[in-house]
């Protein structure tokens, strides 16, 4: 029987966004939802040389009630140029970062309008490159969700992950110092781990 999972689409996700849909068959995103913020919409976490690092990605007003696919990227701000420097100061000595970073720039490089559009690029590079076969969609309005599991609105960075039952640290191989930080964005498994990565992942399904 295929599996859907109903989730919300982050910028760059976490480890534990993908520890919750190990094992899908399909993801179904919803656009028309509003826009929540203080959420992973627009932001991840990254391990640079003596901290962990948010970047965030700016977007045009703070209009309330707005829907997620309506939200514009600010590029009046030199976000990308950021971005990527930061990404390449925490991993460009790591094993893949030559590897994958490039599938990565392009995207960059189309300067996206949308937030929500960036983000669907980036997540479906990133679930090409851990090989899970997992197909995104839209939600068809009038669908019944009933047989969906419905992540959304369950992984918030207000309440650590350690209180919900997706995510248990897997220690892999980082960059700078001897303490593992768990929960990252996938950019540093990838960029770490590489073809690794996928078997990391589900050793981090938490058992329940």
């Amino acid at each position: 029987m295929k599996k859907s999972i109903a989730a919300d689409l982050h910028y760059f996700p976490n480890l534990e966004f993908f520890a919750a849909i190990t094992g899908a068959d399909e993801l179904v995103f919803f656009p028309e939802e509003i826009y929540q913020r203080q959420s992973y919409f627009n932001r991840t976490q990254i391990r640079l040389a003596n901290k962990v690092g948010t970047l965030s990605v700016p977007i045009q007003g703070r209009r309330p009630r707005i829907s997620q696919q309506k939200i514009q990227i600010d590029y009046d701000q030199n976000w990308v140029n950021i971005h990527l420097r930061s990404i390449q100061s925490a991993y460009g000595k790591a094993p893949f970062y030559e590897y994958y970073i490039p599938y990565f720039e392009k995207v960059f490089q189309q300067n996206p309008e949308s937030l929500w559009l960036l983000n669907w690029e980036m997540l479906t590079i990133c679930l090409k490159l851990l090989g899970l076969s997992v197909k995104m969609r839209v939600q068809n309005p009038s669908e019944d969700l009933s047989c969906i599991d419905d992540i959304r609105g369950h992984l918030m960075p207000s309440v650590p992950f350690s209180e919900r039952n997706y995510y248990q640290a897997e220690p892999y191989f980082q960059l700078f110092g001897l303490d593992f930080d768990p929960n990252l964005s996938i950019l540093d498994l990838l960029f770490c781990e590489g073809l690794a990565s996928k078997s990391i992942l589900l050793k981090s399904v938490k058992k329940h």
